[in-house]
């Protein structure tokens, strides 16, 4: 079954393919990802209109020594991001990188920062993963306005997504080796998760669930990292959508009013095809939710 829409056009959005693009966002007038193992935060105007394929390439706002694995508005400070980076939460601004908070690590294999996601409290949700992905080597963290890091789960191998329903009530988090999606409720005055239970469960034929994002509907899009598709799922579960995408590894979902963003990588392909590592664009038919900044309250 399926939602009843014509057939998806994708193009290529800006003539960049990345190592590993990931983390797109929708802030203010601006598609902001990151390309992880080169350390770069990258924007692009929000896409509006018919989709079409732009010949301006991707804009570089900060390039970083370690692994960039995600990036948010920080409220009240312009111009400033918080980060996970190397193996912690930073400040990139004008005056560079300021490490903030160091995550306890849950291995002592190398490891780095992953996937993440502000909440409505302002909270910054962000995954973890070993750099060799060895199983059940990775976590996902909690960083409060106050600065406190907190070790919400352990024994993830990768850790993607968050992202949250439209009342901020229930998390979809991905561990995306084992084809998982799981959901969460999620207490909106402690950020405290409760009642774990699977969303999804995907065969390694169809790819793996990578990045998420939920949009107006509550239904929620899942890259398949290896699966060359984005798949979009009702609440309960049951596959809405799938659009094949060029790129064969998609990462991270993003709607741009109604426009649906796909990042992806080219690492790690022997014979990368045109559109590996391409961000992408397509008509998604339903709108999303601008990302929400985080709270700082530290100086």
């Amino acid at each position: 079954m399926g939602d009843h829409l014509p057939m998806s056009v994708v193009t290529a959005l800006t003539p960049d393919r990345l190592e590993l693009g990931e983390g797109s966002r929708w802030i203010g007038d601006r598609l902001i990802l990151v390309d992880i193992p080169a350390g770069r935060l990258l924007s692009a105007p929000a896409p509006t209109g018919t989709p079409a394929e732009s010949g301006d390439p991707l804009t570089e706002l900060a390039h970083v020594p370690d692994p960039l694995a995600t990036v948010a508005e920080i409220t009240g400070r312009p111009g400033a991001w918080l980060a996970g980076t190397g193996t912690g939460f930073a400040v990139i601004g004008a005056d560079g990188v300021r490490p903030i908070a160091s995550p306890e690590p849950v291995t002592d294999r190398p490891w780095r920062m992953n996937d993440g996601v502000a909440d409505r409290a302002g909270r910054f949700w962000a995954g973890s993963m070993a750099c060799d992905q060895t199983a059940r080597c990775g976590a996902l963290y909690r960083l409060d306005p106050d600065g406190t890091v907190r070790t919400v789960l352990r024994d993830l191998t990768i850790a993607n997504g968050p992202a949250f329903s439209p009342d901020g009530r229930t998390m979809y988090l991905s561990d995306t080796p084992l084809g998982h999606v799981d959901q969460f409720d999620v207490d909106p005055a402690t950020g405290e998760l409760s009642n774990r239970r699977p969303f999804i469960r995907l065969e390694s034929e169809d790819g793996a669930p990578d990045g998420l994002t939920v949009d107006t509907e509550g239904h929620v899009w899942v890259a398949l990292f290896g699966g060359g598709a984005v798949h979009r799922y009702r609440p309960d579960g049951e596959l809405a959508r799938r659009i094949p995408v060029p790129a064969r590894q998609p990462t991270s979902v993003c709607l741009v009013g109604t426009n649906l963003v796909v990042t992806s990588g080219r690492g790690g392909l022997d014979q990368p095809n045109p559109d590996d590592g391409a961000v992408m664009i397509t008509e998604a038919g339903v709108a999303g939710f601008p990302a929400l900044p985080v709270r700082l309250d530290l100086p």
